[in-house]
């Protein structure tokens, strides 16, 4: 070549990396420590890496770079503000929440359901929508639902022990997410998928074919995510074939709702919104399981993490309902619902009977609290199971171990100024918060790899500082399925320790974790050996 073209390259070469470092100045030059990046591509490579989990380069960050207070990330060259100092998440969360009501849109090509998914609408759309579905989520929609999760449950204790009878160990990560998938489809849908009598079960076959992230698939979730015009002009398809099984399902059961049959559950009560038909609202904040201290700002904070939300359909306007509440809609909140909850519970069942075989003393203090309820209550109960402190215990404790989701976002809809800084958000900034790291910091949790339920125990909730534990999320935009999940969790832990002793397999001494990006969930099976206990009542 010329030295006219090799000139030519050089400058363009020069400007590209002249740019590069203009964009990646934006934290330092407002004063934010950021950790080393790549040209151009800034920490995307860190963020979406398969070879090393997010969370524990997220960990390193918040511990050497800033990231337990504030710290700067880039992807690509979108900058990204990571924050861990509790005080400023309860204003992110909670106390501000109308500057970031917000999350980050996760676009997928375009006529997609995922984009209309709760967890994808912003603004109004997002506030009238959880206002039409929190109902399905109160005290009093989960008694109702109490008998079939205990059917279900009684479905999973019976088959494990039949298996345990015939194998070695049973894996259990198998058994739950049967479990979590039966118990979703009939409570919320009145679909049976039968996965205890399926060799194969289709429904937990397609729930597991989503959670499969391919570096190809991460890929365009990447491209969608960063440049979605350019994903929909070369006409991409990220919707995996999960999507489209799912949607199927349910738009054949809406098909069956239309035509008379009701169950008064989650996809009549989304039918019924859109057709303007009202129902009635219990607020009820008293079997909040959180961990937040007794401060009236505590409270405060506890209140609005968990019913903020809770909104009476007739305060919406009939037409705002069928605006949102489209047939399409109403497909898409149905299998985000079966979608997300299959995982996150089954998971968290997982890692929850991993750490009571691994620790039996726990395990049969358990035990034996769930005893007293039967012996108080005559049978597992909704009553009984709410007020089993230890239980919940257990399951908090296991979500501070493994939270589902290892880090969290809202997107900034507000200019707000950091309190404390000179630093300002401008809305379309994103914050990320590291659960992960959170969950494990010493500072907040003395010997936090250790397993030890009693943190959770009322009479220590003034030990825990506030917005440190975050499983589900905080403030009017948590998890909105928190409370269904926990109860199906609870019941199905009870019930399976009451029927066995659970144990190690000799070859399974510690679990091996997916290196997927985004969720946190055991990468191979959870053996366990199940020993019937006498005078159990099942099998």
């Amino acid at each position: 070549m010329g030295v006219e073209v090799w000139l030519l390259v050089a400058g363009v070469v020069m400007a590209a990396w002249a740019y590069s470092r203009w964009r990646h100045s934006y934290w330092s030059s407002r004063g934010v420590s950021t950790p080393p990046y790549l040209p151009f591509l800034g920490h995307l490579h860190k963020l979406l890496s398969l070879s090393q989990t997010r969370w524990r380069y997220v960990d390193e960050v918040y511990h050497k770079y800033g990231g337990s207070t504030l710290s700067g990330l880039y992807e690509l060259f979108r900058p990204v503000l990571m924050v861990g100092d509790p005080d400023l998440l309860k204003n992110i969360f909670v106390k501000d929440f109308d500057h970031f009501v917000d999350r980050r849109k996760f676009l997928a090509e375009e006529g997609s359901i995922s984009n209309i998914m709760l967890s994808n609408l912003t603004g109004d759309e997002w506030k009238t929508l959880r206002g039409i579905m929190s109902p399905t989520f109160t005290s009093g929609k989960m008694r109702s639902m109490f008998p079939l999760i205990c059917e279900k449950a009684d479905a999973l204790v019976s088959f494990s022990l039949k298996e345990a009878a015939n194998k070695p160990f049973v894996d259990m990560k198998v058994n739950f997410g049967r479990f979590t998938m039966d118990t979703i489809a009939s409570c919320a849908f009145g679909i049976e998928c039968n996965s205890f009598k399926s060799e194969v079960p289709e429904f937990s076959k397609y729930a597991e074919m989503f959670f499969n992230f391919s570096f190809l698939r991460i890929l365009k979730f990447t491209l969608f995510n960063m440049f979605p015009t350019i994903g929909n002009a070369l006409r991409i398809k990220i919707d995996s074939p999960a999507i489209k099984y799912f949607s199927n399902v349910v738009e054949e059961t809406i098909a069956a709702r239309n035509a008379g049959q009701r169950r008064g559950d989650y996809l009549d009560l989304l039918l019924d919104a859109r057709a303007g038909v009202s129902h009635p609202i219990i607020t009820d904040t008293s079997t909040v399981p959180h961990n937040q201290s007794t401060t009236t700002q505590d409270r405060t904070a506890q209140e609005t993490n968990h019913d903020s939300s809770v909104t009476n359909v007739n305060n919406i306007p009939i037409t705002q309902s069928k605006q949102v509440l489209t047939n399409k809609s109403i497909v898409a909140q149905s299998v985000l619902f079966l979608i997300a909850g299959y995982d996150t519970t089954a998971s968290t069942l997982a890692f929850s009977s991993f750490l009571l075989a691994k620790h039996p003393i726990h395990q049969q203090r358990l035990r034996e609290e769930i005893k007293q309820i039967i012996h108080e209550y005559g049978d597992i109960t909704y009553e009984g199971i709410m007020e089993a402190k230890f239980l919940n215990a257990c399951l908090m404790e296991t979500l501070r171990l493994y939270p589902p989701a290892t880090f969290g976002e809202r997107q900034c809809t507000r200019t707000f100024k950091i309190p404390g800084t000179e630093l300002i958000l401008h809305p379309g900034d994103v914050v990320t918060v590291p659960f992960w790291s959170l969950h494990h910091d010493p500072r907040y949790w003395p010997e936090p790899e250790e397993f030890q339920p009693d943190r959770f125990l009322p009479e220590n909730k003034s030990n825990i500082t506030s917005f440190t534990h975050i499983p589900f999320g905080m403030g009017p935009r948590n998890c909105i399925g928190m409370r269904f999940a926990l109860m199906e969790a609870k019941v199905a832990l009870a019930k399976l320790l009451l029927a066995a002793e659970i144990h190690l397999d000799k070859n399974h001494t510690g679990l091996k974790i997916d290196r997927s990006p985004f969720l946190l969930r055991p990468e191979e099976g959870v053996n366990l050996v199940l020993t019937p206990i006498t005078s159990n009542t099942y099998g």
